[in-house]
C-alpha cells in the first residue's frame, strides 16, 4: 500500500513538470492586433488674397441673386412710393429693378478696373442700362456682374494686393476695389429685403433659421 502512494505520488509530480515544461515551450498568446492609426486629414491650402476674396464674392452672389430672383417679375418696379405710408419719405427712391441694375453696375465698375475689362456696353449712370426691362434682362445682368468679380478675386497676389489702380471714379488698392462690391451690395440687399417683405415674401436666405 505504501508503495502504491509513493508511485501516485511520482506519477502527478511527472505529469505537472510536463505541463510546466509545455507552457514555456509552447509561443506566448497572440496580442490583439493594434488598431491601424487612423488616416490623418489632408492638410487645408493656406489661404491666400485670392481665396478670401472669392468666397466673400460668392457669398454675395448666392445672397444677391436669390434675392433678385424670388421677387415676382410683376413686382419688380414696386418701390415703397407707391403704398403711401403715413409719415413716410420714400419718394423717389429706386425700384427694386434699379436696386438689382445698382448692384451689377456698381460690380461692373470696380471689378472691371481690377480685370482690365471694359465696361458693359449702354451703361451711363449709376442704375444700368436704360434697356433692360425685364427681370430675366435684370437678373442676367447681375449674374454676368459677378462673373467678373470671380476673375477679380483670381487676380490678386501677395505681390499686387496694394497695387493702385486707377477706376471710373478715382484710384484705389487692388484689394480694396475687388472687395468693394460686396460691402456696397449688402447696402442694397438691405432695401431688397424690405421690398421683399414689404411684398409677403420671405428673403431666401432668411428661410428655414
Amino acid at each position: 500500500m505504501k508503495h502504491l502512494r509513493t508511485i501516485c505520488m511520482l506519477a502527478v509530480f511527472t505529469v505537472s513538470i510536463a505541463a510546466i515544461s509545455y507552457g514555456q515551450g509552447a509561443a506566448p498568446a497572440a496580442k490583439p492586433a493594434a488598431p491601424a492609426p487612423q488616416a490623418q486629414a489632408s492638410p487645408q491650402a493656406a489661404p491666400t488674397f485670392a481665396s478670401m476674396v472669392e468666397r466673400q464674392v460668392a457669398n454675395s452672389e448666392k445672397q444677391i441673386v436669390e434675392a433678385a430672383e424670388a421677387m415676382p417679375e410683376d413686382k419688380y418696379n414696386f418701390s415703397p412710393e407707391s403704398l403711401n405710408i403715413p409719415g413716410s419719405d420714400y419718394k423717389g427712391v429706386r425700384t427694386f429693378a434699379l436696386e438689382v441694375k445698382h448692384i451689377a453696375t456698381a460690380n461692373y465698375l470696380f471689378w472691371c478696373a481690377v480685370t482690365g475689362q471694359p465696361m458693359p456696353a449702354g451703361i451711363k449712370g449709376p442704375n444700368g442700362p436704360d434697356d433692360l426691362k425685364t427681370k430675366a434682362e435684370i437678373v442676367k445682368f447681375l449674374k454676368d456682374s459677378y462673373a467678373i468679380g470671380h476673375k477679380a478675386a483670381a487676380t490678386l497676389t501677395n505681390d499686387n494686393a496694394l497695387e493702385v489702380i486707377t477706376h471710373a471714379m478715382g484710384k484705389g488698392p487692388r484689394l480694396l476695389l475687388a472687395t468693394n462690391p460686396v460691402a456696397h451690395a449688402n447696402d442694397h440687399y438691405g432695401q431688397m429685403v424690405e421690398y421683399l417683405r414689404m411684398n409677403g415674401i420671405v428673403p431666401p436666405a432668411s428661410r428655414n433659421n
